[in-house]
């Protein structure tokens, strides 16, 4: 009896951490330690867009990252003064880990200047980064 009790435990316990997981994936969020940092066209291997750029850190085996590609490159060509650069988390590990990118791909959303002003890990939705562009210009 004692073993099903843990077995129930450790499954609802395991249940909670996977949503919990799901819905914090993707979302658009402003981080405290991303607070004054900017990146340059040097940084990024491309040139910042006149409104705001938005970049997505990927890697070669992610599959999330090809739709998230996807999806901002839509949005870049949507919106007017907006870029889109793609950068390959394995070729640039130094910058990854200034900017503590922990898993691909995380998408980056930077103002006319550079700052970083919000943050995803994970596939965002199509909506969340259009708002978060709003913030960004």
């Amino acid at each position: 009896m004692t073993g099903l009790v843990v077995c129930v435990a450790v499954l609802a316990a395991a249940s909670v951490f996977g949503v919990l997981h799901r819905r914090r994936s993707g979302r658009v969020r402003v981080r405290g330690r991303d607070d004054g940092k900017r990146l340059g066209a040097a940084d990024l291997g491309g040139d910042l867009g006149e409104r705001a750029t938005l970049v997505q850190f990927s890697s070669a085996f992610c599959a999330p990252c090809r739709a998230t590609r996807r999806i901002l490159g839509e949005v870049a060509g949507m919106v007017p003064g907006v870029s889109h650069v793609e950068i390959d988390a394995e070729d640039r590990l130094e910058l990854v880990r200034d900017l503590g990118i922990l898993k691909t791909p995380t998408v980056l959303v930077l103002d006319a200047d550079g700052r970083i002003v919000r943050r995803a890990s994970g596939q965002p939705r199509k909506a969340d980064v259009i708002a978060a562009l709003g913030e960004a210009v």
